[in-house]
């Protein structure tokens, strides 16, 4: 059983989602390395020829994956954005979208933890064209309510830093067990520590 329940793929889907999918699962999973084309098309009910003539070779499969993270994460932030008020409602707004759609997503941040560890780091070009226009858009809004001598752009990333920390690594309870995004009561109380430690770092 898949560890990302979210990410689901049926006979009835057009090849080529069926082929996302299981991409997307298999990479947040295994790492690139760790999940061979091969496995891939198995996982989506194709044969590796069909898998490489919808995506081409495993890389433009990582790519187009990737890509489409990014896209769907632009998407789930774009109204945030838009209706951004430069206060505290306003960050904390922010920040509580991009804390819903990692925890309503967990095989989305999979991806990018994955790739932050040192996955495929010579395909630089999704970050440049991908990632660092959208959290430059987020700096600029944030810097908008930020006090004069606050940090702007490390606050947006230690936001990003913490979220994924807690998604993935949780919190340990009394008894040992992880607390992740999956136990409200602790997501929602890690939401309150979410907007303090921004509160902290935007002079807010």
């Amino acid at each position: 059983m898949s560890y990302f329940p979210g990410v689901t793929s049926t006979s009835a889907d057009p090849p080529l989602e069926r082929i996302l999918d299981a991409a997307t699962r298999l990479f947040a999973e295994r790492g690139f390395a760790g999940a061979p084309t091969r496995l891939i098309a198995e996982a989506a009910g194709l044969n590796i020829a069909t898998v490489n003539y919808h995506v081409g070779g495993k890389r433009d499969l990582y790519l187009a994956v990737m890509e489409r993270a990014a896209e769907r994460e632009r998407r789930a932030l774009a109204e945030a954005m838009e209706t951004f008020t430069a206060d505290a409602a306003g960050v904390h707004r922010l920040a509580d979208r991009y804390l819903d759609f990692c925890a309503a997503h967990p095989e989305i941040a999979a991806l990018w933890l994955r790739r932050w560890l040192s996955e495929e780091e010579d395909i630089v070009s999704l970050e440049a064209e991908r990632v660092r226009p959208l959290v430059g858009r987020i700096v600029e809004l944030a810097q908008r309510a930020a006090g004069p001598e606050a940090d702007a752009e490390y606050a947006v990333w230690s936001v990003i830093w913490n979220v994924h920390g807690f998604l993935r690594g949780g919190v340990l309870d009394e008894r040992g067990r992880r607390l992740r995004g999956g136990d409200e009561a602790a997501l929602q109380r890690f939401r309150r520590s979410l907007h303090r430690l921004v509160d902290g770092l935007l002079d807010l």
